[in-house]
């Protein structure tokens, strides 16, 4: 069976994803799935076609046979654990423009959490961001509809829509006597993934958001402005944030590290069997040239975001300060199924970082932990649960962790705790006795 593959992770809810495109014939599938099958799986393969039928010559009404195959469909996959689902043919090309970085809507990433969509982050300098959206909203309604019972895409389908047009929503917030009632009118989301200034004339922040195709083009170009602006022998070293980025194309996430290292493996993602171990390295050299580098994660740092703080921190490439990650460490396969009939996101494998250790419903630890001062307002939605705290989540290689994990960062710099203490580590002031000191690159 011949195979052309492309690898990406997904950035909806920080999922891993990969892009496998199959070239073999349909006859060929399916005389290899009745070889695997058993007996009894074709009886039950024969129930659900009495089910099917008695359902289209029974119901009260008659029903869309093409609906219900799709409804079906959707619900073996969403059976295997939270992240693999079937998308349409629709919503496999809407998920096709958000990776390109530019798309229509609100500039929300959300998740689905027992039915109800939850905010996993807005996007900066999105209509979203601008209406107060905050990280950890549930949304209940949209445009006066309940969202129970819609399947993820479908409820990201009602949010889009021609720009100019308004979405309403109803929003239920941690703290709040009733629920939120916010219109948001639709733009064209451009998605900038990478920001960047300079701190103190000595040190250079580089915020990435997301992982899309435009993240190493943006972080060659923010590393290249930043030894302009500062000359090597005042550059203290860089501050990585990747807080409350929920991941992204895994090209990227390796393109990303491979900008940080002089070479050595960044991921290694593990199937079923072990013949389908890949693991992917580092090229193309260190940009930064060796200089110091502390990467900031918290508890929305997922998939993508802890392939790269895994990489660095194995190859001591760099230190770590926040809090613990999510703990998202399995791999989902985007399987075209063919002209007009969507795509399956099917989970394949784990990833694991450089050392060998899955990350998967575990996160990954910082060298120094920093708790943000959370207003007394916000201290109920300060923390999120974790890959662990999700029905269904795949298994961990050990303890799981099922605490939440702080996800608060302060709207003012000046109360960010975290990024003080990258600063201060950077320019050699102890933050933690028993942290490890920035040092530079050493090559791997």
């Amino acid at each position: 069976m011949r195979k052309n593959s492309v690898f990406f992770l997904g950035a909806v809810a920080g999922t891993c994803l990969t892009l496998v495109v199959t070239a073999s014939s349909g006859d060929l599938v399916i005389a290899a799935a009745k070889a695997a099958v058993s007996a009894d799986t074709y009886s039950k393969l024969s129930l659900f076609g009495d089910v099917f039928e008695r359902v289209r010559a029974d119901y009260v009404e008659k029903p869309d046979d093409g609906r219900l195959v799709e409804a079906a469909i959707s619900g073996m996959v969403t059976s295997l654990d939270p992240h693999s689902r079937y998308m349409n043919d629709k919503a496999f090309r809407e998920m096709q423009e958000t990776t390109h970085g530019e798309f229509g809507g609100l500039g929300i990433e959300v998740t689905m959490e027992d039915g109800i969509i939850k905010v996993v982050a807005p996007m900066d300098d999105t209509p979203a961001a601008r209406a107060g959206i905050r990280s950890g909203d549930l949304i209940s309604h949209i445009n006066g509809e309940a969202v129970q019972g819609l399947t993820l895409e479908q409820a990201v389908n009602k949010m889009k829509g021609p720009v100019n047009t308004t979405t309403r929503l109803k929003i239920i917030r941690n703290g709040a006597e009733s629920p939120i009632e916010v219109s948001i009118q639709r733009e064209i989301v451009r998605v900038r993934p990478v920001r960047y200034r300079t701190e103190g004339g000595d040190i250079g922040y580089v915020r990435i958001t997301t992982f899309n195709e435009q993240t190493t083009d943006g972080l060659r170009k923010a590393i290249a402005d930043i030894s302009k602006q500062i000359p090597p022998e005042k550059l203290a070293g860089y501050v990585v944030d990747l807080r409350n980025n929920p991941g992204g194309l895994l090209d990227q996430a390796v393109s990303v590290s491979a900008a940080f290292m002089a070479r050595g493996e960044v991921v290694s993602t593990r199937g079923r069997s072990a013949e389908e171990t890949q693991r992917y390295t580092a090229r193309g050299g260190d940009l930064t040239k060796g200089k110091p580098l502390v990467v900031l994660i918290n508890g929305g740092s997922a998939s993508a975001s802890e392939i790269v703080a895994g990489a660095l921190h194995d190859h001591k490439r760099a230190t770590l300060i926040g809090t613990r990650s999510f703990g998202k460490g399995s791999v989902q396969t985007i399987i075209p199924l063919g002209a007009g009939k969507g795509a399956l996101a099917l989970t394949t494998a784990r990833y694991f970082t450089p050392s060998g250790q899955s990350i998967q419903a575990k996160g990954i630890t910082p060298d120094i932990e920093v708790l943000q001062d959370v207003p007394d307002e916000l201290k109920a939605r300060s923390e999120i649960r974790g890959e662990a705290s999700i029905r269904g989540h795949l298994s961990a290689d050990g303890v799981e962790q099922t605490t939440g994990s702080q996800s608060y960062v302060p709207p003012n710099e000046k109360d960010d705790k975290a990024l003080g203490a990258a600063l201060n580590l950077l320019r050699g002031v102890t933050v933690n006795a028993d942290a490890p000191s920035p040092k530079a690159a050493i090559p791997n």
